[in-house]
């Protein structure tokens, strides 16, 4: 009896209603309703990230394998909420766009155990976004010896800006070259310090080229115990040995003996990482304009590292000014005006006469000057 009810049941349902309509209706609604858009990596990074079409394309070269935008919200997310603005996420991005595939939060949290603040990991991070991508592990024992070493938390968010900062070993590379340094060349500890704080990249180079640059520098007659020893390695550092007799030539080629030119090197190493257009500039400025013979050039090289358009010929022009108006009869040397601070000089040569020669100010508008190389 129970098959005869079911078919008498049916055959009194409305006809819309039996199964077999049913199906077909649900159907042919499911094949009304549009396909889901599958997701773009392009469009994504230009609607949420605010790249350019044209980054966001190069960009999404690095993120084939995202089909989703869980991970990059996510990353966007806590970003945002650590204070990351949306320039500086976009740089992230633009530098490094397999970060937004990253578990960000572990790697922050380990940061801030390791001392930073939220302030100093929103520059570093934005500066230098691959730090992302390192283990922790590797990185926060490498942070915890260059911290100790500089004796600055400031000095090391800044280094950590650099590229080649996390590139090497400090055990395999850092810590041999600093014994080297200390044991071989004699160098103390407070001035291989000293030298890690102003060019720590110095102590990353292969063990063999920091041998070399004691040579060099060996060969150029500077005592190992002298003050400028350091100093001279690192000029030598930045320049190699065809450079270095480019330079020999350009300042003999400016009425140097040679002499001359190794006196000024041993004096102020620094003058080897200055432009040669810069040199011959300065040289021509000073002999030409000021009247200074090469020899006092030589005896005083250190002249050669103020910056010609911020210091030197401002303050020459003051001089000149000050001569011309018979407000300054008396002789006055280069060094008197161009060693002292600004303050100072705009107190001697300035402020004095700022009344009865206006223009002294618009040629020497302290404190916007620098002292520059």
């Amino acid at each position: 009896m129970r098959p005869f009810v079911i078919r008498l049941h049916c055959l009194s349902i409305p006809a819309h209603f039996r199964p077999s309509n049913l199906l077909s209706c649900s159907s042919s609604a499911a094949s009304a309703v549009p396909p889901l858009k599958p997701f773009s990596v392009v469009e994504y990074l230009v609607d949420s990230c605010g790249l350019s079409a044209a980054e966001a394309s190069k960009a999404s070269l690095s993120l084939s394998g995202l089909k989703s935008s869980e991970k990059p919200d996510y990353f966007l997310n806590f970003l945002k909420s650590q204070g990351f603005t949306d320039s500086h996420i976009k740089r992230i991005i633009n530098i490094s766009p397999r970060s937004v595939c990253i578990k960000v939060e572990p790697k922050f949290r380990s940061l801030l155990d390791a001392g930073f603040s939220q302030a100093d990991l929103v520059e570093i991070i934005t500066s230098y976004p691959y730090i992302l991508n390192l283990t922790m592990r590797s990185v926060v024992p490498k942070l915890e010896f260059w911290d100790r070493l500089f004796g600055s938390r400031e000095l090391l968010v800044k280094r950590l800006k650099q590229k080649w900062f996390f590139s090497y070993s400090v055990e395999k590379r850092i810590l041999p070259n600093l014994k080297f340094f200390m044991d071989v060349c004699g160098i103390s500890e407070e001035k291989a310090s000293q030298v890690m704080r102003n060019r720590p990249e110095f102590l990353a180079q292969k063990p063999d080229s920091l041998q070399t640059l004691v040579r060099r520098a060996d060969e150029l007659g500077v005592p190992r115990q002298s003050p400028m020893y350091p100093r001279l390695l690192i000029a030598l550092y930045g320049i190699n040995k065809e450079k270095f007799e480019a330079k020999h030539k350009l300042f003999t080629s400016l009425g140097w003996s040679e002499s001359d030119f190794f006196t000024a090197v041993r004096r102020t190493p620094s003058l080897l990482n200055i432009s040669q257009p810069h040199i011959r500039r300065k040289i021509e400025f000073f002999v030409k304009e000021v009247g200074c013979s090469p020899s006092f050039i030589t005896q005083h090289p250190g002249i050669l590292l103020f910056s010609l358009d911020k210091r030197v010929i401002p303050r020459f022009q003051v001089l000149e000014l000050l001569k011309s108006e018979n407000l300054w009869t008396a002789k006055v040397s280069l060094l008197t005006y161009i060693i002292p601070s600004d303050k100072k000089f705009m107190e001697k040569f300035v402020l004095p006469y700022k009344e009865k020669v206006p223009k002294l100010v618009d040629i020497y508008r302290w404190p916007s000057r620098e002292v520059s190389v």
